[in-house]
């Protein structure tokens, strides 16, 4: 009898583990898809995904010069510090100063991923949370761009409000300039949650946040070709209209107030579009049943490019420069973020459109085409405005040239889950792709971290 009793309390414990055990499980399961979604787990490199290093020059090039090589001869922009970490490590950089180009380079495996995700930023726009609307791949977030001659640090969320402490921002141009705006405050709501403190206009194509701790500001202003234009509209003709000689007042009339402005244009001269200069027509792109010269938009781009730059250094030039004091003179600084080029493959309304789940490797594709040419017009004028602007100390401008380090990640769009879920209901024919913009977070936090070292640069040149 004794030695029944505990067999009894053995058999009654598995039935009873039997029956419990998978609701626990059930439980568990809910639990731990949670934590996947709000800290997605590193995904170690691997032989067939890790990029080469490579010793051979690639082909875009920062300085004037517009050949398809870069020539080692040539010094490059700016300067970062020097660094012997390895590239998987994706340590920081020491104190010793190097003449670094930031944009040549390849994309390398980093296994801390990004600064935020697609849960705890607010100001993602929807069609850009990738990881929210189901994307199923988190490779994409594990890359970092290694400049051949240096490292690129990490981006500092402190250090870039530091630089713009009273001051403000404004990102002008079409929906790549505000895919890297909200980029950018994703990464520094890490640190200081901006407040959101006036917007307008349709899909709100303007707004304005402030960062309170640090009295600084960061607008958007949608103007797709940066001079004066009428988009077009189902109700108007089918067709955008130019005027190439005046810029658009809706950003211009507060240029008086703006500290840095970050420019960002292109994928919108590419629609069918009637030019006007000077009161006349000029002639048109893609204009069908209308009795105007066709002239394209590489012309035009120039113009627009031309004009807006000149209108700033007419109305904001005659600064007196300077470093951090700079908010209290008439001095400006300006980015022109060069053209990102698309990574449609085939038809834009179908399945696979842009399928790639990593980056290209070094030499895999070039700049070339369409995408060459858009870039060569915009370096072309950012140097032509340099040099008209040089007797004037408070006036600094400088491309972001992303061209390349855009054009080697076809794996950072949001293709079909542009939409929450595209294939909740299986594989559909027909389904609607952005290959164009990026995910948030994605390689266009890249453009950001290049542009933190550049206004270092600048700060350090005023000090100097």
């Amino acid at each position: 009898m004794g030695s029944t009793i505990p067999l009894l309390k053995e058999q009654s414990l598995f039935v009873i583990t039997k029956k419990v055990l998978p609701w626990i499980l059930y439980a568990l399961l809910p639990l731990a898809l949670l934590r996947l979604y709000f800290y997605p787990l590193p995904f170690p490199p691997s032989p067939e995904t890790e990029l080469p290093h490579s010793s051979t020059p690639i082909t875009i090039t920062t300085h004037s010069s517009l050949s398809s090589s870069s020539s080692s001869s040539t010094p490059p922009l700016f300067s970062s510090p020097s660094s012997t970490s390895e590239k998987e490590k994706g340590g920081d950089d020491d104190e010793n100063e190097t003449a670094c180009d930031y944009f040549n380079g390849e994309w390398v495996r980093d296994l801390r991923g990004p600064l935020y995700n697609g849960s705890t930023c607010s100001t993602i726009k929807e069609g850009q949370n990738c990881f929210k609307h189901g994307r199923p791949d988190s490779g994409y977030l594990y890359w970092r761009w290694k400049p051949n001659q240096c490292n690129l640090p990490r981006f500092d969320p402190n250090a870039f409000l530091q630089l713009i402490r009273n001051k403000h921002i404004a990102f002008v141009g079409d929906s790549m300039a505000r895919n890297q705006l909200e980029s950018l405050l994703c990464m520094l709501s890490t640190v200081s949650e901006p407040k959101l403190v006036y917007r307008n206009g349709e899909d709100n194509k303007f707004r304005k946040w402030q960062f309170v701790s640090h009295n600084a500001s960061v607008s958007v202003y949608w103007s797709p070709f940066l001079v004066h234009g009428v988009e077009k509209s189902s109700s108007g003709p089918n067709h955008n209209v130019l005027y190439l000689d005046r810029v658009d007042e809706r950003w211009g009339k507060d240029l008086d107030r703006i500290d840095l402005l970050v420019l960002s244009v292109g994928h919108w001269f590419l629609h069918p579009a009637v030019y006007y200069e000077g009161g006349s027509v000029l002639g048109c792109h893609y204009c069908p049943g209308l009795n105007h010269t066709e002239i394209g938009f590489y012309d035009v781009l120039r113009k627009a490019l031309r004009t807006t730059l000149s209108s700033i250094i007419e109305r904001r030039g005659g600064g007196n420069g300077g470093g951090g004091g700079r908010e209290n003179t008439n001095g400006i600084d300006v980015i022109v973020t060069t053209f990102s080029p698309a990574h449609f493959e085939g038809e834009w309304d179908k399945a696979g459109a842009c399928p790639k789940t990593k980056p290209f490797r070094n030499r895999e594709k070039e700049v070339e085409g369409m995408d060459f040419d858009m870039r060569k017009i915009e370096i072309e004028e950012v140097e032509d405005a340099k040099g008209r602007g040089k007797e004037f100390g408070g006036f600094r401008l400088e491309a972001l040239d992303v061209t390349k380090l855009a054009l080697l990640r076809p794996d950072g769009h949001p293709g079909p889950y542009m939409y929450p879920f595209p294939f909740a209901n299986g594989v559909r024919e027909r389904v609607q792709n952005d290959c164009v913009h990026w995910c948030l977070p994605g390689p266009i936090d890249t453009w950001n971290e290049i542009f933190l070292e550049m206004m270092k640069k600048w700060e350090r040149t005023a000090m100097e």
